[in-house]
């Protein structure tokens, strides 16, 4: 049964293990050791080089689903990263082959029935270690060029979530024919039955792991993807407004001119009768502009505009 309390960084460590033991497998994964005494959680994430907010908020998330963080950007990627990390090495490493070696030992390797479960079981081992693999070679460098400020285009996270969470079907499966077809001396029951309640354990922890990559690690991944394209946007717009000073051609007083007119809204035509020259002239000045700054936008050039001193914020209509 889940403990509502909802832990905070004053309280104990030790009371955390307490209230919930299934926690103990979640410390390993943050790297955090036992042997921390009556330490408070963030003494113990402190010295043992975790962020205690995104420990928590991992923590009060699994054990009692809640999701409003106080605030999101606190989030440490690092530390998501290397718990998810440690996590698949947990479960690959040491839940899947030891659920198989329960199952090879409480199974009559005579029976065709039981051997079908075993394959069935490693078809699901399968199944899930080729998901956890593609996260570790494809969305786990992407974050982590992220973090570096590194642009990569041909991937985002969107385009890995939306195939996220397809591996449950055959755990089901097993678990049903399990339960339908399989008790049958005592002994062997009741060590399918043990084996049983670890399948039962696992598909928990599964379906926890999936939820903190859905609700806490994606999203955390869209505000990184979306904070590294505004500094991108940041930096394409501070380079334009730049390019003047590094030596490139200066505008002339009539372009300038020009400029303030256009971020006014005004037409070729209105242009030409404020300035008292032909159309044909403000359309040279409007591409020499366009040359001499690289910016084709009315709204790159009302920023250019701002800028350099050429209107008040206050009289442009945004």
């Amino acid at each position: 049964m889940k403990n509502q309390k909802m832990y905070e960084p004053d309280d104990k460590m030790i009371s955390l293990i307490r209230d919930n033991y299934n926690l103990l497998q979640s410390l390993g994964s943050f790297g955090i050791s036992l042997g921390f005494g009556d330490k408070t959680v963030s003494q113990v994430c402190e010295e043992q080089h975790v962020d205690t907010y995104t420990f928590l908020a991992v923590v009060n998330f699994t054990i009692n689903g809640y999701r409003d963080f106080d605030d999101a950007s606190r989030l440490s990627m690092p530390t998501l990263l290397q718990y998810l990390k440690a996590s698949h090495d947990y479960f690959i490493g040491f839940q899947l082959p030891f659920i198989r070696k329960e199952l090879v030992d409480a199974l009559d390797d005579k029976d065709n029935l039981a051997r079908l479960i075993l394959k069935l079981y490693d078809e699901y081992a399968r199944s899930i270690t080729a998901h956890m693999k593609y996260e570790e070679k494809n969305v786990y460098p992407y974050v982590e060029a992220l973090l570096q400020g590194k642009s990569v285009t041909d991937f985002e996270i969107d385009m890995y979530s939306k195939h996220h969470g397809q591996e449950s079907s055959k755990l089901r499966e097993l678990k049903s024919i399990i339960i339908k077809y399989l008790p049958s001396d005592g002994l062997r029951n009741n060590q399918l039955s043990a084996t049983l309640y670890d399948i039962y354990n696992n598909e928990e922890w599964l379906s926890l792991h999936a939820q903190v990559e859905d609700e806490i690690f994606i999203p955390a991944v869209r505000r990184l993807e979306q904070k590294l394209k505004q500094s991108d946007v940041t930096a394409k717009i501070s380079n334009m407004i730049g390019k003047n000073v590094d030596g490139t051609e200066a505008l002339g007083e009539r372009e300038k001119d020009v400029i303030v007119a256009l971020v006014q809204g005004m037409t070729n035509k209105e242009i030409a009768d404020h300035l008292c020259i032909s159309v044909n002239t403000v359309i040279t000045h409007r591409r020499n502009i366009a040359r001499k700054l690289q910016i084709h936008s009315p709204a790159g050039l009302t920023i250019y505009a701002i800028v350099n001193n050429l209107v008040d914020i206050s009289s442009v209509k945004l």
